[in-house]
């Protein structure tokens, strides 16, 4: 149908394999763990080859979290003292997020943010690769406290300006380096379509969502615009949370529809669309024609495997806002936002990817 060459897509980011937490936790010498990691990856790999993927990550195995290698690479940030977030779903369980706390000095980059995760991801992979990033929005909510971050940066705009060139440094880099396709990690939009995390913004931001929003758009847009004249395929991911299967924010895109759309610089939008909190399909009318949405249909917080028949149904219902040639099939967010990994088994995991492939295949051929 069309020569898109990523029809069954994927986050990102898949379970950690109990040998790779048990080396961490046991603080082995730095050697050993990077064997285990390159091992880990290696079967990640393999994997996603068997599975019937067109476009391969390293599952973000040497990172904490999404954002690991941003805060490995960058000083300035405190330990424990980081915005707090309420999350729901699966028992409200103790979450230990991995992020670093609030911003106490100017930020300082001492290395590359994936020059420890690229050589080897090129020497192995299977096809072509997506690295992913954090995008800069995911930082000022998390780590601008009152009375501690405002002593060094005069306001969450100071403080995103240093992030925006970070990350639009790293950019640039991969796009010298010919990286395939670079995908941008964005859950704070979520905020925008959640009526109390607006109420939030204007509370303890001191800032009008709406301002807030133009910020964020400007930001992604920055670091997106690193890799312009480049051949690689340019994405940004939105979801509302998902650490051990729970998630902090819901409702659809409708507040923010027609300006995500129509202002971010990318070729791809991966959009959560696994419940009811994601809302309808209806916002996607506003998609400029020749973007492709990719429809995270499937849910990575469940083991349960989705129904292959449903999932046509709900790409053909899409398709009445977005042409089919123009969608594409993901699970909705990735198997491990953090080191522990969401609430199912690594059978069921690539169980799910191999379904994304075989309903991607059936869809499109």
């Amino acid at each position: 149908m069309s020569h898109d060459p990523y029809r069954a897509d994927h986050i990102g980011s898949f379970l950690r394999p109990p040998e790779l937490l048990a080396a961490r936790s046991s603080a082995v010498d730095p050697e050993r763990l990077r064997e285990t990691e390159d091992r880990c990856i290696l079967d990640v790999l393999a994997h996603q080859r068997d599975a019937g993927m067109s476009v391969f990550t390293d599952g973000e195995l040497r990172r904490r979290n999404f954002t690991g290698d941003f805060f490995a690479a960058v000083d300035g940030f405190g330990s424990g003292d980081e915005v707090k977030r309420s999350w729901q779903g699966s028992g409200n369980l103790g979450l230990h997020t991995g992020a670093p706390g609030a911003v106490h000095a100017r930020l300082h980059q001492h290395s590359r943010l994936t020059a420890h995760e690229l050589p080897f991801l090129r020497a192995h992979r299977p096809g072509p690769i997506k690295m992913t990033l954090p995008s800069p929005t995911q930082f000022p909510a998390q780590s601008f406290r009152r009375g501690i971050t405002d002593a060094v940066y005069a306001d969450h705009a100071d403080l995103l300006r240093d992030i925006v060139a970070i990350i639009a440094g790293e950019v640039a880099a991969l796009t010298r380096e010919s990286v395939d396709y670079l995908q941008l990690d964005a859950p704070r939009y979520s905020y925008y379509v959640d009526p109390k995390w607006r109420a939030w913004l204007q509370a303890e931001m001191q800032a009008d969502p709406e301002a807030l929003l133009t910020e964020a758009l400007a930001a992604d847009n920055t670091c997106l615009h690193a890799a312009a004249g480049s051949a690689m395929t340019r994405a940004i991911h939105l979801c509302r949370g998902n650490n051990r299967s729970q998630w902090y924010a819901q409702g659809g895109y409708d507040p923010i529809a027609e300006r995500l759309f129509n202002t971010l610089d990318v070729d791809r939008f991966l959009l959560e669309y696994d419940d009811e909190r994601s809302g309808s399909f209806e916002p996607l009318r506003f998609v400029p024609k020749g973007k492709t949405v990719v429809l995270g249909l499937i849910s990575s917080k469940v083991g349960a495997l989705e129904d292959a028949e449903t999932l046509v149904r709900r790409i053909e219902d899409a398709a009445k806002y977005v042409p089919l040639e123009n969608l594409a099939l993901s699970p909705q967010c990735g198997f491990a936002s953090g080191t522990e990994g969401n609430l199912l088994t690594p059978d069921e995991q690539w169980a799910k990817l191999q379904l994304v492939a075989e309903v991607a295949a059936r869809v499109w051929g």
